[in-house]
């Protein structure tokens, strides 16, 4: 599984990067993850808000930092 979080570096998508790494380690759920910065490859996704987070190439949620159960609960589907 690979997740990305989408974002220019700021509070929020470090935020959300935290969540979901204390989700995995919670959870044992493997993963890799990629922050992605740059503007064009945010864009190349369609979002427009950020923090974004994707899983496997999907877009699972833009422009909130979602809480550990709110990734737990996204990441049960993708197992």
């Amino acid at each position: 599984m690979i997740i990305k979080i989408l974002g220019s570096g700021c509070k929020n998508c470090e935020t959300l990067k935290e969540n979901t790494e204390k989700t995995l380690k919670e959870t044992g759920i493997e993963a890799e993850i990629i922050k992605v910065n740059d503007l064009k490859d945010v864009m190349a996704y369609g979002v427009m808000s950020t923090p974004a987070l994707v899983i496997d190439e999907k877009v699972v949620s833009v422009g909130k930092v979602l809480k550990p159960k709110e990734i737990a609960k996204i990441l049960e589907t993708y197992k």
